[in-house]
């Protein structure tokens, strides 16, 4: 007998379903079923690739949801009434049944959640049609009414869906899963059916695929509801029958309702929705009266070139511009490009900084002549057919970054512009990673982190990494795997749980517009943010033919518009359009890595790669964001390219035809453009079939590949070129298309990348002023920025309420002062009453002024601490102790003047205090200016603004850790897991562990001057390290960069010992004996004397020479920092003596 599943849920069932949409549809076709059903719990997040996976197989796709139906009404939220409703299975028969489903699944979230998405019966009588309903498993209504013994509920339950959805369209849906409580329920179905004369469906509740797969789906439910299996309370199945069954497993368990087997059969040849993919759904954009999209567009366009070129427009540029149009125009994309325009031309126009194109957009000289773009895709070689092939048909995809804080602007503008209902976010999920698989199998199987974490370290931390990739990669995890029962099982849990959607969550960027209402074409749901968002990812919402937009925000765009807000400020009208490409300062620093803070290339890998390449020009810069990815740099090609660059590789060209298209690569093929401009120019491709072979190379198909191949060689040999020398081409253009990038997006963010650095050279302290501000609720980049200012001769001020503003800002002899934003514990109220306060009185004149002033609603207890233990009341002459010894008074004072405000009385008008409040005056009760010692200072200062200002224990230790270590603690965060490091710091904490086996083993916790790492020992490295576990010990650790847990920084400890200044001894390896050096290299370390024995090495000599004690150096001083700068940090090596 033939039979059709039609309650299934995949994995889109979050941390519920385990049926993977492929496997389960290979399963059924492998089971012989020409039909299969998604009906996820109250989502319809899977329903693309279901389609897909099923067309693909060639099965029935049937499009459902499990739909969660109130107890009352959809808006009714009552705690411990309307908190568990019932579950019923929708299925769409037709059409118009689909586009009701949608809505209902829509409307559940933005109209019903409460704990879930939820409906109700008024709602589905609205929108039954094309519906066919089933009454769920045993959480359906009428099932549990049964389940209660209250068959009368039951009967009138199943009587209002049969009226709601039609006699034909309503089934009573059998299932036996070997649970106690079904045998019951199902005798009652019967009963019932036969009384209101209701068909019977059987259906297994579909959870994972195969029966092994049980164990699988329980780890999941213990992954959702953060329990461990050991747990007796915990949520579970009652039985391991939740699969897909076969026809005659389903036979089997219904053998006297045959009727209700052949229902799923009936059901499934009745439902036909076709799903439209490669039709376009763009929306209607206004064009001025007598205009068309088109002729609108190529106004715009012609408009902007020669304002971006001059009138008479180059011939160059109207031959492209005239080309391009005429592609756009055949595709039927005008309304596409103006609508991206008006999105631009808006935030431009608001004074909302954007980017200058991000992505293959670049390539398009319409993009920059509209000022969608801004970079010229002629002046850099940048192809339009990278970004728009005429040869494929396929809807644009221009990405824009816009200022960070006013992306919401941006939004809301486009709401304006189309409404509501037709604008929203689009849905992601996050995946199990394989070691986030392995994480949360582990404490789901009741595993120790540190067994776990022993296991998951083993995985490589590469993108795409699976568990079977890793046992075949990694050694000693494999040896682990076939040794350590407790590791197998849980690599073999971890293998079926990873690629699993662990949540659902809002796209950085991607915006959908449609010509109607979205809730007839797309299902929505909303983010615990109140965010309303489809249900479908981007792929999916792109698949279905409607208009996508990326709209993000990117935090240097607001960094850069704060630089030229802070540089305006000293009367210098800067427009960063107009700065030289050339500029020596920039250039100096780009060569010298010192790129802390600039975009793209502040990572200590991308620093060393400066240093190397030492880059001349921008279109170096360009490729070395196009070369500094996994890829190029394992390839060995950026070796390649240096060494070619600084001659010492030659730089050749397979044949001459190609130099024009490699000269600025130094011969290697280093973007895709370049690869698709080999194919024109050897082998006749136009640029569109060039771009498929791109495409081709990079898929890596053999078949496509082959044929490809043959027309390049015949191409090319009709051109004059080789044979055989084609087919080498061929193969240089196959390995190198696994690595380009693409060259438009390089271009755009190197421009971005340049700018920066061009600020940082040029204008330091506003652009660090604002960079801070960009990071202030990150500790630890804030912590890096600050000390990266030190490095530069920066100074920084702590906040301070006569001259700090909000957020960081100049200071007029070159510093920068902290915001009063940045202190904890004080809102943005109590800065806006302070700053206000400021701007109506001029600044304060004492504690009681400030108090009086600023007033007792802005001002509170935690406040005035807060700001005292800050710092912040420095510029009034007293010491923290006296202001914090004063609050009670101050509070007083702050509200009388409150009191005072009410009654109408303006406190600034009053010369001084005797004069307020009947003549109250505040008294210091230690005018001797008595404050705490500088430890209990710097204290206070890390508790309240999350670093040290004034000074830093570690700061007489900031030269010898540059030395010693090759990262501070910020950079962790950018680097790879199990990335090998040398770190120094200061212990500030500690716990004590202990394994599953009862061992002993530690977390520290190691600050330098940029953060904190949590150091993980584990028992060997914990026994040989016992004695350096002491408080404010400064310590060098060797290890491994951690799995990261939210925001903390860990690091896996493999050596660790006491930074002793007093066992150092100090080698100089002189590069050169002029008498200036050496004279200054006298004078460094007779001025910074003490005990630390310093040797020298002179060029052309191997042994080291001692100089005399007298000149030996205090190693802590500021005598590293002098020497670093007279030699060179690669000069200068430290050794230790045993101790």
């Amino acid at each position: 007998m033939d039979f059709v599943h039609l309650h299934l849920h995949t994995e889109y069932s979050l941390l519920d379903g385990a049926a993977r949409i492929k496997d389960v549809v290979k399963r059924a076709k492998e089971l012989g079923q020409n039909a299969l059903a998604i009906t996820d719990h109250g989502v319809m997040y899977g329903v693309v690739d279901f389609y897909k996976a099923c067309q693909e197989v060639g099965i029935k796709p049937i499009l459902g949801c499990e739909v969660y139906v109130a107890p009352r009404g959809m808006t009714d939220r009552t705690p411990k009434v309307d908190d568990n409703p019932y579950h019923l299975v929708l299925l769409a028969e037709n059409e118009e049944g689909y586009r009701n489903l949608i809505e209902l699944v829509s409307r559940a979230f933005l109209e019903g959640f409460y704990y879930k998405p939820r409906v109700d019966k008024y709602l589905l009588a609205q929108k039954a049609k094309g519906l066919i309903a089933l009454s769920a498993c045993l959480a359906g209504e009428v099932a549990a009414h049964l389940l209660a013994g209250d068959f009368k509920k039951a009967e009138e339950a199943a009587g209002e869906y049969r009226d709601i959805f039609g006699k034909d369209n309503f089934f009573l849906e059998l299932q036996d899963h070997g649970l106690p409580e079904q045998k019951p329920v199902n005798e009652g179905l019967i009963k019932l059916a036969s009384r209101l004369d209701i068909p019977l469906v059987a259906t297994n509740d579909v959870h994972y695929v195969e029966r092994a797969d049980a164990e699988v789906q329980d780890l999941l439910l213990c992954i959702q509801t953060g329990k461990s299996v050991g747990d007796p309370d915990r949520l579970r199945f009652g039985s391991d029958q939740f699969y897909l069954k076969s026809a005659l497993e389903m036979a089997r368990l219904f053998p006297d309702h045959p009727d209700a087997l052949r229902a799923t059969v009936e059901i499934a040849s009745r439902c036909e929705v076709k799903l439209s993919f490669g039709e376009y759904h763009l929306p209607e954009f206004p064009v001025p009266e007598g205009h068309t999209p088109a002729s609108y567009l190529r106004e715009l366009c012609y408009a902007g070139a020669k304002k971006r070129y001059g009138d008479p427009l180059p011939p160059e540029v109207e031959e492209r511009l005239a080309y391009e149009l005429q592609v756009i125009e055949r595709m039927g994309y005008p309304p596409y490009f103006l609508i991206v325009w008006d999105v631009i031309h808006f935030a431009r126009r608001n004074g909302i900084m954007v980017g200058p194109g991000r992505g293959s957009a670049a390539g398009s000289l319409v993009a920059y002549c509209l000022g969608i773009t801004n970079i010229d895709p002629l002046k850099y070689g940048l192809l339009f057919e990278r970004f728009l092939n005429p040869e494929r048909v396929s809807l644009p995809d221009i990405d824009t970054d816009f200022c960070f804080e006013m992306r919401d602007k941006v939004l809301e503008y486009v709401v304006r512009r189309y409404g509501a209902d037709r604008v929203a976010q689009i849905a992601t999920f996050a995946q199990l990673s394989a070691r986030a698989a392995i994480r949360d199998a582990g404490r789901a199987l009741g595993m120790s982190y540190a067994e776990v974490d022993r296991v998951a370290r083993l995985v490589p931390g590469e993108p795409g990494m699976t568990v079977a990739r890793a046992l075949e990669e990694s050694p000693e995890l494999k040896e682990l795997y076939e040794k350590e029962a407790s590791v197998k099982k849980l690599l073999d849990v971890a293998a079926k749980l990873e690629g699993i959607p662990r949540h659902a969550s809002t796209h950085a960027a991607g915006v959908v517009i449609t010509p109607e209402p979205l809730i007839r074409l797309v299902p929505l749901h909303r983010m615990p943010d109140g965010t309303v968002a489809t249900q479908f990812t981007k792929e999916g919402v792109e698949e279905l033919g409607l208009l996508k937009m990326d709209l993000l925000g990117l935090r240097t765009l607001t960094v850069i518009r704060d630089t030229l807000r802070h540089v305006n400020r000293r009367g210098v009208k800067l427009d960063l359009e107009k700065i030289p490409l050339d500029d020596p300062a920039t250039f100096e620093l780009l060569c010298r890595g010192d790129t802390i803070g600039v975009f793209q290339l502040e990572s200590s890998g991308m620093r060393a790669l400066l240093r190397s390449l030492q880059p001349s020009c921008f279109e170096d810069l360009i490729a070395l964001v196009a070369l500094y990815r996994p890829g190029p740099l394992g390839s060995g090609m950026v070796d390649d390219f240096i060494k070619r660059k600084h001659g010492l590789l030659p730089i050749e060209y397979p044949h001459p035809w190609l130099e024009p298209i490699l000269r600025e690569t130094y011969g290697v093929i280093v973007y895709q453009e370049q690869v698709m401009q080999i194919a024109s120019r050897l082998a006749g491709f136009s640029l569109g079939e060039a771009d498929l072979l791109r495409r081709a190379m990079g898929k890596k198909k053999p078949e496509e590949l082959a044929a490809l191949r043959s027309r390049f060689v015949k191409g090319s040999v009709e051109r004059g070129v080789d044979e055989r020398l084609a087919e080498e081409i061929f193969d240089r253009m196959e390995y190198f298309a696994g690595y380009g990038f693409n060259k438009s997006h390089s271009a755009a963010y190197a421009l971005v990348a340049y700018q920066t650095a061009y600020l940082k050279a040029n204008y330091p302290v506003e652009y660090m002023a604002a960079l801070l501000t960009s990071v202030r609720d990150r500790t630890e980049k804030v912590a890096l920025y600050v000390e990266e200012c030190r490095r530069l001769g920066i100074k920084i001020f702590p906040p301070d309420i006569n001259e700090s503003e909000r957020d960081f800002s100049p200071t007029p002899d070159g510093g920068i002062r902290f915001g009063l934003a940045a202190v904890k514990n004080v809102g943005e109220g109590a800065v806006e009453a302070i700053l206000q306060a400021r701007r109506e009185g001029g600044p304060f004149r004492d504690f009681a002024d400030f108090c009086a002033r600023v007033g007792g609603r802005a001002l509170n207890r935690k406040v005035l601490e807060s700001l005292a233990k800050a710092g912040a009341f420095a510029s009034l002459g007293h010491t923290r102790k006296e202001i914090l010894e004063s609050i009670d008074e101050g509070l007083k004072i702050a509200n009388r003047a409150k009191a005072k405000k009410q009654q109408g009385i303006q406190i600034c008008l009053f010369q001084n205090m005797e004069d307020f409040g009947g003549g109250y005056r505040l008294k210091f009760n230690r005018p001797n200016g008595e404050e705490f010692p500088r430890r209990e200072l710097l204290r206070m200062e890390k508790e309240l603004l999350g670093l040290y200002i004034s000074g830093h224990p570690l700061a007489e230790y900031r030269d010898l850790l540059r030395l010693l270590t090759d990262v501070q603690v910020a950079d962790l965060a950018e680097m790879e897991e199990d990335a090998e490091v040398k770190v120094g710091g200061m212990i500030v904490g500690m716990k004590r562990l202990r394994t599953r086996r009862g061992e002993p083993m530690a977390a520290v916790y190691l600050e330098d001057l940029t953060g904190v790492v949590e150091a993980v020992l584990f028992p060997r490295v914990y026994q040989e390290c016992r004695a350096c576990l002491r408080p404010e010990t400064v310590v060098l650790v060797q290890g491994k960069k951690g799995g990261s847990e939210g925001e903390r920084l860990r690091l896996v400890v493999d050596e660790m010992r006491v930074l002793d200044p007093g066992s150092a001894q100090l080698v100089l390896y002189l590069p050169h004996k002029e008498s200036s050096l050496l004279g200054e290299l006298k004078e460094v370390l007779r001025r910074y004397r003490g005990s630390c024995p310093v040797y020298l090495r002179l060029p052309g000599e191997s042994a080291l020479r001692r100089v005399p004690q007298d000149y030996w150096i205090n190693i802590l001083s500021p005598a590293l920092g002098c020497l670093i700068s007279l030699v060179g940090e690669g000069n200068i090596k430290i050794l230790w003596n045993k101790r």
